[in-house]
């Protein structure tokens, strides 16, 4: 059995009692700690935990950590990333830089359609590696779990390619992955002309496929003006519904047009961006359970408003933060810069911030039961901080690199000075 101690962290945060699946609204500030801490791992798994005036004896057979004047926190969940794409878009950022807004860009065919060009002409096995290295970096930037979209192939064989791309990097890599289908991202050229016959091939050939041969756990639709109608969100829906994939989707990044209501309507786990939010949209979310999920990091990136946090917690709503990792709008899968960028421009309080990127981002991925939390029985991937003096230092030191070590069931991905 392998087994391994944390002793004398400063605090171990993120305590939840079992059976917590989620912080709503006020809930998200109270973050509980147990100072002076002890945390055991066996086998993968949290085993035990407590103050360091309970340690029990654990015997020799364990490797210990020493985690004086640091903190140990739930690993990142990140729940909205597009991480497995062709090649970066430096050159539209340049033109971001003179003045062009994303959807001029998209208009003389960049944004999307630049990656899924770009996409269609390379293989699996170069996709692959390339989103290894971005994932590994990620993980030790702390982060254990990842959602990643397909949505820049724009046909059945590149979306089908993006999918098993993502299907291996969960088979092969330690942390957890979760995969979606956003075929629906971009309507490309060669159905300029007709959209229906592009939803009616992602809803009666693709759905069906992927569902079959296991490729996704949900299913995305960019419902936004000038991409996609809240009608062909909720017909997308639907037929994800029949297939047992349950939506996670793009809504009011640019414009306010139904999507949240209709999202909430079919059931949707997430509902992502939120940028631009009418009073109605808010008022949709109230006594449900899909999880609002903002991406500070893309705001900061395309210069667009910041989505409204406080106004989410204020009406009692659960808040999930995400890096939107993707080449056009956040080349950056940093879960860090997204906690100091929620304190910062969101006004969230630290710890409402790190709820919302472990607890809340974890059931914004339906990985309640297994992360994002320290709990008896979850999955024991954890950060293990620097000395730091605050917990509050970690937003607020931006662009300095806080952790330490990093654990992902209960095996190093990430040796700082603690097992140097």
């Amino acid at each position: 059995m392998s087994r391994l101690l944390i002793k004398n962290a400063k605090a171990l945060v993120g305590t939840h009692a079992p059976g917590v699946a989620i912080a709503r609204g006020a809930e998200m500030a109270r973050m509980p700690q147990v100072g002076n801490g002890w945390l055991l791992v066996e086998n993968g798994r949290i085993a035990a935990l407590g103050g360091m005036e309970t340690l029990p004896a654990i015997g020799s057979d364990v490797t210990v950590i020493d985690a004086t004047g640091r903190y140990v926190l739930p690993g990142w969940c990140d729940p909205h990333t597009h991480t497995v794409f062709a090649a970066p878009r430096e050159e539209e950022f340049v033109d971001k830089i003179n003045g062009l807004s994303y959807q001029e860009i998209a208009a003389r065919g960049g944004g999307i359609l630049n990656s899924a060009r770009k996409l269609r002409e390379m293989d699996e096995e170069a996709l692959y590696k390339q989103a290894h290295l971005r994932l590994e970096e990620m993980m030790r930037q702390g982060t254990v779990a990842v959602e990643i979209k397909s949505g820049y192939g724009l046909t059945v064989e590149s979306e089908l390619k993006m999918l098993r791309v993502a299907k291996r990097l969960k088979d092969s890599m330690p942390l957890q992955v979760k995969t979606t289908l956003l075929a629906a991202h971009a309507l490309p050229p060669e159905y300029k002309e007709d959209r229906t016959a592009y939803i009616d091939l992602i809803c009666e050939t693709l759905i069906p496929q992927v569902a079959a041969e296991g490729l996704a756990d949900f299913v995305d639709v960019f419902c936004e003006t000038n991409y996609f109608t809240v009608a062909e969100m909720e017909r997308v829906l639907e037929t994800g519904q029949r297939h047992d994939l349950r939506g996670k989707v793009h809504v009011n990044q640019f414009t306010s047009i139904g999507g949240v209501q209709a999202a909430v309507k079919h059931g949707a786990l997430s509902v992502d961006h939120l940028e631009v939010m009418a009073p109605e949209d808010i008022d949709a979310l109230v006594g449900h359970d899909t999880v609002p999920t903002l991406l500070p990091s893309c705001s900061f990136f395309l210069r667009i408003p910041y989505g409204p946090a406080r106004q989410l917690m204020e009406r009692g709503l659960p808040v999930a933060l995400a890096t939107d990792h993707n080449p056009g709008s956040t080349p950056s899968g940093n879960m860090n810069l997204v906690l100091s960028l929620a304190c910062i421009q969101l006004r969230m309080l630290p710890e409402e911030a790190i709820s919302a990127m472990t607890l809340n981002s974890a059931a914004a991925m339906d990985l309640s039961a297994e992360l994002g939390s320290l709990t008896v029985g979850k999955r024991a991937s954890l950060i293990i901080t620097r000395e730091v003096p605050s917990l509050a230092y970690l937003p607020y030191a931006f662009g300095s690199d806080h952790i330490d070590t990093v654990l992902i069931d209960g095996t190093v991905v990430r040796a700082g000075t603690l097992l140097a």
